[in-house]
């Protein structure tokens, strides 16, 4: 296939010739400079995919970003014009290439993945993800040196990659694709070093970690919920470093590429012998320092450690990049844990303690069904409700039902007519919705006009008949807790597995409230204890401070 007029109108300088690949995310033409005689690479952005919202704006950040790579393991762009890049030419093939029986040794697959993972930590350091490593996107050079290609769906980290695009296009290979990046979460380096981890399991015994036989979606449904199968005929420790690679929890998993690199340089010297490197004739260009020392054989492992970037001389605070050995918690976490679980167990004693009545002025002048207002009254809500009096009266009596000061239902009798001895009698039907929404004990206030004086209020606890979990404040309040509990949960565990959130401390604290009140209320209403109200903004003010500590205590663990 010829390339396009528009491509040729657009680099007057190159002659431009066949397609010679493609793929998702663009079609490439060989060219040539026609002053310098390189010959070179051209990418064109998919008309389709250009025309989406936002993907000319990404692949022209893409374009800016990977010129300014400079890496003897990552193709270079030489040129940028909108929606084309201007690459290296490769013409030794792709790893994929060469993925055949007998046609990678176990010396050449570690040469080939630690070329690769120079690519890509170098890239990382740029803040550049690539998000599609696979073996056809690694590319050899005359000289048989590995370079990583096809950064096209390379998103900036700062800007939250993830596997969606806002078109809700899939970008990724299945077969390579990590967890996070299926499930279409924030992305960091973890996610490349799965992919990397990927195509060396590949290299060394020439299956995938997890079958092909499905499609595309199984799989991906098989890297976010499963495990993959531990690698078979590969001699410790190098065994160990590919399923560490693999690991589908984040705090389990190498966080970046040198980390990945030095323990498999470590792990290839001690299986392969000190010099398996140059045995391999796979030409690797660029090692950082903790590379070469665990190809000598004096680095330390680092599989307790998560490395930071390169640097001449080790960092004050490396100390504190231990990665926290699973089942064991970091000191530092002890303190918001300690804070969290004492808040937690604040909100329940609170409730608990609550009073079972709240202080009222006892009456002798008013019966509710007959009974005294002196003690609790207990009424059925879905029958009249029978009103006793002493005193003047000029209107309706009138009864307003409330938990904590807020108003739950209310209702008022028909017109009233005093007795000739001074006192009233009547009937207030509450409204039918009344017994789903009250339940336990509420407050109840009765209020009727007295000719020229104030109306006459009187307040009492009342006492439902209805099965208190039948009700809204009773189900209404454990769906709540559980709700805020599941929410928090949820985050805590996106925390857990390493996702950056630092906006998780601060949402959790409404959350935290919500539950606490949610424990005030349903236990005050199944003890059927009168709601008050400084119990309830205490154990609010303890979920709110429990909430963010646990959230804390996850987020130190899990360094």
């Amino acid at each position: 296939m010829t390339a396009p007029l528009s491509m040729i109108r657009a680099l007057p300088q190159y002659s431009v010739g066949e397609r010679i690949g493609s793929g998702g995310m663009g079609e490439v033409f060989a060219g040539v400079h026609r002053s310098l005689g390189r010959q070179v690479a051209i990418k064109q952005l998919p008309p389709e995919i250009g025309d989406r919202d936002g993907a000319s704006a990404r692949f022209d950040r893409e374009a800016r970003v990977l010129a300014s790579l400079d890496h003897p393991h990552i193709v270079p762009v030489y040129d940028y014009v909108r929606n084309l890049l201007v690459m290296e030419k490769l013409d030794g093939g792709t790893v994929f290439d060469r993925m055949r029986p007998g046609g990678v040794t176990g010396e050449q697959a570690c040469a080939i993945t630690l070329a690769m993972l120079s690519g890509l930590h170098a890239a990382h350091l740029a803040g550049v993800l690539h998000l599609d490593v696979k073996p056809k996107n690694l590319l050899f050079n005359a000289s048989g040196a590995v370079k990583v290609a096809d950064f096209g769906i390379a998103q900036v980290i700062s800007e939250g990659a993830t596997l969606v695009t806002h078109g809700g296009e899939v970008l990724g290979t299945p077969a390579y694709i990590a967890p996070e990046q299926a499930m279409g979460n924030a992305l960091t380096p973890a996610a490349d070093v799965y992919s990397a981890g990927t195509v060396l399991y590949e290299l060394l015994t020439g299956q995938l970690p997890f079958d092909r036989d499905c499609g595309a979606l199984t799989m991906m449904r098989r890297h976010i919920f499963g495990d993959p199968r531990q690698i078979q005929g590969v001699p410790e420790p190098l065994a160990s470093v590919v399923m560490r690679s693999l690991a589908r929890e984040l705090p389990e998993r190498y966080r970046e590429a040198e980390s990945f690199a030095a323990d498999l340089a470590s792990a290839a010297t001690t299986v392969y012998g000190k010099g398996w490197l140059e045995r391999s004739g796979i030409p690797v260009l660029h090692l950082t320092p903790r590379v070469l020392a665990g190809l000598s054989g004096t680095g330390r492992s680092s599989s307790a450690t998560i490395a930071l970037p390169a640097t001449s001389t080790p960092p004050a605070s490396s100390a504190d990049a231990t990665l926290v050995d699973p089942g064991r918690r970091q000191p530092r976490a002890l303190v918001p844990a300690l804070l969290a679980a004492v808040a937690l167990v604040a909100v329940v004693v609170l409730a608990l303690t609550t009073p079972a009545r709240l202080a009222h002025l006892e009456s002798a002048e008013l019966s509710i069904n007959g009974a005294p207002v002196a003690e609790a009254v207990t009424v059925d809500l879905s029958k009249p409700i029978a009103v006793t009096g002493v005193g003047p009266i000029t209107g309706p009596v009138q009864i307003a039902l409330s938990g904590a000061t807020v108003p739950l239902a209310t209702a008022a009798s028909a017109a009233v007519t005093p007795n000739r001895n001074g006192a009233f009698a009547t009937e207030v039907h509450m409204p039918a919705l009344a017994r789903w929404i009250v339940g336990g004990a509420v407050t109840a206030e009765v209020r009727w006009a007295r000719p020229g004086q104030p109306d006459a209020v009187r307040q009492f606890t009342l006492l439902t008949q209805q099965y208190p979990l039948a009700s809204a404040m009773g189900a209404g309040s454990l769906l709540l807790g559980l709700f805020a509990l599941a929410y928090l949960e949820s985050t805590m565990r996106t925390v857990r597995r390493g996702y950056r959130r630092p906006s998780a401390r601060y949402t959790a604290i409404p959350l935290g409230a919500l539950f606490g009140l949610a424990v005030w209320t349903f236990i005050s209403v199944m003890s059927q204890h009168e709601p008050a109200l400084p119990y309830g903004l205490a154990c609010a003010l303890a979920g709110a401070l429990a909430a963010p500590c646990l959230v804390l205590a996850t987020e130190r663990s899990a360094r």
